[in-house]
């Protein structure tokens, strides 16, 4: 077998096809993932990287550049390059998500006739552990939205619009992504209600409370016309330069703010969904509740945050039961 190429990491993106049909291909395999199963850009980036990767590495094992699909990847040359990656200490969850790649990529090929067979309907990777996501505990949560109204008094408009960004992702569970392609006319005022669009364009109406709904009606009418240009558009939040408000910036903003909570844990976006769905579920909601309002197409995925809470109880049980 070939080795990897110099710099390059196993099973990595630095693999790269050279030949012409494989980058036609890789293209097509994009168009599919983005028009016909209407993934969304991470998703479409992260399995045409995988398919690269693969491609890039069979080849290289194979040794001959021109050689047919059919004879570069096989299921024996799969099994290697998720070992190879495994060895070089990538994550069991990453190894799930590229044999998943790699299965959906195979199955495709077929179906377009760049394979005559699937060498990966007998592919397995290890099963990823489910790791408990972080949490703030209530009081951290309050502590921050504090932080945030706090900074907003003065009332400079990026630091309203900062309100904005924790108090919604917090007060509706939403993932930071939604967030941002939120427009004015998604915000309901009088039904304090979010439309949102989801993953897979999925939409759906989510409601938040009047700590939230104060953020927004402060933002609205101070905040977001003293940064709005002839180029913001419909956008609710928008940087500094009047264009809307982009997943990194909302980030710095999440960490920024948890930054001036003592003992709070440094959490991103998703840090506050996690910590929404959690506290909704400890206040007694219902899990399909929830599952509804996170928008998860499966219950088993919303079903995690009972585990948080179960180990949320078992910390303070055994901190405080004199025979724990």
């Amino acid at each position: 077998m070939a080795a990897p190429r110099k710099g390059s990491v196993p099973g990595s993106e630095n693999s790269l096809p050279a030949n012409p049909d494989d980058l036609a291909l890789l293209a097509r395999f994009t168009e599919h993932l983005a028009l016909q199963r209407n993934r969304s850009g991470h998703t479409v980036r992260a399995y045409v990287g995988d398919a690269r990767a693969l491609i890039g590495f069979c080849r290289d094992a194979h040794g001959d550049p021109s050689a047919a699909l059919d004879d570069v990847i096989t299921l024996r040359l799969l099994r290697s390059w998720l070992a190879s990656m495994s060895i070089a200490g990538v994550s069991r969850s990453t190894l799930a998500r590229r044999a998943s790649s790699a299965r959906t990529f195979t199955a495709w090929s077929c179906t377009v006739g760049a394979l005559t067979a699937d060498p990966a309907v007998r592919l397995s990777a290890p099963p990823s552990r489910r790791t408990l996501p972080g949490v703030l505990r209530e009081r951290d949560a309050r502590d921050a939205m504090t932080a945030a109204t706090s900074g907003a008094q003065q009332q400079d408009p990026v630091a309203l619009r900062d309100r904005v960004v924790v108090e919604l992702l917090y007060a509706t569970g939403i993932r930071v992504g939604e967030l941002c392609g939120l427009d004015v006319d998604d915000v309901d005022l009088d039904r304090r209600v979010l439309r949102v669009l989801g993953k897979g364009d999925k939409e759906r109406v989510v409601p938040f409370g009047a700590p939230a709904e104060d953020a927004v009606v402060q933002w609205s009418t101070v905040g977001r016309p003293a940064l709005a240009t002839p180029n913001s558009g419909a956008a609710l939040l928008l940087g500094r330069r009047g264009g809307r408000l982009n997943q990194r910036q909302a980030r710095s903003v999440v960490h920024e703010v948890l930054s001036a909570v003592p003992g709070a844990p440094n959490l991103g976006p998703h840090g506050l969904r996690h910590s929404a769905a959690t506290h909704l579920l400890e206040g007694g909601a219902d899990l399909r509740v929830v599952q509804e309002l996170l928008g998860h197409a499966s219950l088993a995925t919303t079903q995690i945050y009972t585990h948080v809470s179960v180990e949320r109880l078992r910390a303070v049980h055994d901190q405080a039961h004199p025979r724990a």
